[in-house]
């Protein structure tokens, strides 16, 4: 999914993404790929995904991608994200409301001065939309559910609204528009035609 996404930059946009495991495979004239790297047999050398998100943001992305998001760089990419940064990342959860709770939970990880008061409204500002996948019994991965996150948290609850769901094998519209339409208006995407005019 992310390479599909990410196929869809333009290529006069900087792409820079950051993996633990080369997994992501994309034609684009300005990507540079960054991979982790385990530390020597001294202990020494070693570069943890946080590094690298860090490391990235010096070399003047336009958009920045994480192959997956499992620890405390959660933290990191919420910084780039909310700083106006775009971006995308993977991470495994069991629906799109779960894998926000889990965007929620990983960046207390970087440390005690970390809280979810300052988490949980970054998480509900930074991302707009959470694309849940799900693996068929047939063993085939399908888009499951497009949420919008529209940016309002109820008692340190972030409120979605549906945007597709699937229902009889199908991927169906439901009620829920993507927030901050004029972001999609600057990059030339009609919401109205894409969604039939809700």
């Amino acid at each position: 999914m992310l390479n599909t996404l990410a196929a869809a930059i333009p290529g006069g946009q900087r792409v820079v993404s950051t993996e633990e495991v080369f997994e992501l495979d994309f034609r684009h004239p300005d990507w540079v790929a960054l991979q982790t790297r385990q530390s020597g047999l001294e202990g020494t050398g070693e570069i943890r995904l946080r590094d690298l998100v860090k490391e990235s943001l010096r070399m003047r992305p336009s958009r920045l991608i994480v192959g997956e998001v499992r620890a405390e760089e959660c933290l990191d990419l919420l910084l780039a994200l909310n700083a106006g940064l775009p971006g995308m990342a993977s991470l495994h959860a069991n629906s799109a409301r779960e894998a926000l709770v889990k965007m929620c939970t990983l960046p207390l990880l970087a440390g005690e001065n970390i809280s979810a008061r300052f988490v949980v409204p970054t998480v509900a500002s930074s991302v707009d939309l959470v694309v849940h996948l799900g693996l068929d019994p047939d063993g085939v991965r399908r888009v499951h559910e497009v949420v919008a996150v529209p940016g309002r948290v109820e008692g340190d609850v972030i409120e979605t609204e549906p945007v597709f769901v699937r229902r009889d094998d199908t991927l169906v519209r439901a009620n829920g528009t993507p927030p901050r339409p004029e972001r999609f208006a600057r990059a030339g995407i009609d919401l109205t035609r894409i969604l039939g005019g809700r």
